[in-house]
């Protein structure tokens, strides 16, 4: 399925007392890399947004392989794991500058209709992207 690569570039201030990046980060890489994924397929999320279609995180799973430090720059591949339909499922590997795994991961997203709250089917504009 698709995959696309994010860089993102560790802040100080995502490290905790050990000079780790603190756990509760890296599901904000994770929307880094899946909003630049979109982007790149021509998707706007915030045109999404403006069109009535949310993408709320239904489950996240992460995996820690090695910790990772202030400065470092990190490469984030984020993969579609199958065409979607009322939710849709992204894997993730993220690695160091040493080109380690440092962290796997997935989320589920559901597609919402945002006037309803309910869920929806993904939309056929979308899944063409997807398609080509």
């Amino acid at each position: 399925m698709k995959s696309y690569v994010s860089n993102v570039k560790v802040r100080y201030a995502e490290t905790d007392q050990m000079g780790v990046v603190h756990h509760g980060n890296y599901p904000q890489y994770l929307e880094i890399a899946r909003i630049e994924w979109l982007s790149e397929l021509g998707i706007s999320y915030a045109s999404m947004e403006r069109e009535g279609v949310m993408l709320p995180v239904f489950e996240l799973n992460l995996k820690y392989h090695k910790p990772v430090y202030f400065d470092e720059n990190l490469r984030i591949e984020t993969r579609l794991r199958e065409l979607p339909n009322v939710k849709i499922i992204f894997d993730y590997f993220i690695w160091n500058e040493q080109g380690e795994k440092v962290t796997s991961g997935s989320t589920v997203l559901v597609f919402m209709d945002a006037k309803t709250r309910k869920p929806i089917r993904c939309p056929e504009y979308i899944l063409e992207k997807l398609k080509n």
